[in-house]
């Protein structure tokens, strides 16, 4: 789905008050009801007191998801405090390293209805909840989904839109991402961001190659932009990929180098020359990467033990709290394929 994410920085405890308010207003947007609100409510304020007591603050991040009908929040909470040495133990209710009652992170997972986390000792924590307007067992993806998608898509500080966006749209063929860094950033780049994503959203059964075309010719109206697009097949064990401008994209295995790849230079919209597309091998235990430039080009995920195991929205997360450049709008987005039982 496009995304248009919302950040809270939480420094001190007015502004605890401050993201609860901004998280109202999203689930009254999203027709949460009176009980799920107050759910949302306390989730919120339980994790900006944990930013305070145990990380001196940090950061919130709030985005609208879908999962077929039902829509919902996803919370990000992310922090570069002294981490947990025993995750599961903070789950005990009563457990605390603060002289606290020990009840916060108990109390996040329970009224959550999709939860994860992952800390490291000296590096801080990110932290997920998600909730959604509607009863379930916790919708934690989409009726015979393959995939598991996260992400994170930020203007840069004192702009109100961002000039990125991105598009999941899953099939029976796969997956197909598609990613939009509007030339510069506020409005006008916004307004690029727009019109790659809505083309994306029409043109569901165009290859990368042919959809690539077909927003270099809607953006001709904006100021342009980079465009990438990923096609995971599972069936044949590849990635498609094409790319114009500076999208970074890699397949991260489990165990091996990264593999990065290749975009052509040009700007859609304006100088774009012929698009190829490449292949790469891709398997069920990796992982797929795509950000614009608002991400350093030489992140890395070895100094995270167990990360690419955690939930897409984690790991993205974590590689934007680490390795944002903090002078331009930011996405960052991962895909996860769920293993099928045998």
């Amino acid at each position: 789905m496009d995304t248009q994410d919302t950040c809270v920085i939480v420094r001190e405890a007015t502004d605890s008050a401050a993201l609860r308010r901004r998280a109202l207003a999203f689930a009254a947007a999203l027709a949460f009801d009176e009980t799920l609100s107050g759910k949302l409510a306390l989730v919120v304020t339980e994790t900006a007191t944990n930013l305070l007591k145990h990380a001196s603050g940090g950061e919130v991040i709030l985005r609208a998801i879908e999962n077929g009908a039902a829509a919902g929040i996803e919370m990000l909470a992310l922090d570069k405090g002294p981490g947990i040495d025993d995750v599961s133990r903070c789950f005990q209710d009563g457990f605390s390293t603060a002289g606290t009652s020990g009840t916060g992170l108990g109390a996040i997972a329970r009224l959550s209805q999709s939860f994860d986390i992952y800390s490291r000792p000296g590096s801080g924590t990110v932290l997920m909840a998600r909730l959604w307007n509607r009863n379930g067992s916790g919708l934690p993806r989409a009726a015979n989904s393959r995939f598991r998608v996260g992400g994170v898509c930020l203007p840069v500080a004192g702009e109100q839109k961002s000039g990125d966006s991105w598009l999941s749209q899953e099939d029976v063929r796969g997956l197909r991402l598609t990613m939009v860094d509007g030339l510069g950033h506020g409005n006008e780049a916004n307004a690029a961001a727009v019109a790659a994503i809505r083309t994306a959203r029409a043109e569901i059964q165009a290859s990368a190659t042919r959809l690539i075309e077909h927003i270099h010719t809607a953006l001709r109206p904006t100021r342009g932009g980079a465009v990438a697009v990923a096609e995971v097949d599972p069936a044949a064990g590849i990635v498609r990929f094409a790319g114009v401008g500076n999208i970074g994209a890699a397949i991260v295995p489990e165990s091996g180098p990264v593999r990065r790849l290749v975009s052509h230079a040009g700007t859609a919209g304006h100088q774009m020359y012929r698009v190829h597309e490449f292949t790469y091998p891709w398997d069920s235990s990796s992982l797929l990467v795509m950000h614009s430039d608002g991400l350093v080009s030489r992140w890395s995920l070895d100094a995270y033990p167990g990360l690419m195991r955690r939930h897409p929205s984690v790991i993205a997360g974590v590689l934007y709290r680490d390795f944002m450049r903090g002078k331009d709008d930011v996405s960052v987005v991962v895909v996860q394929e769920v293993k099928q039982p045998a």
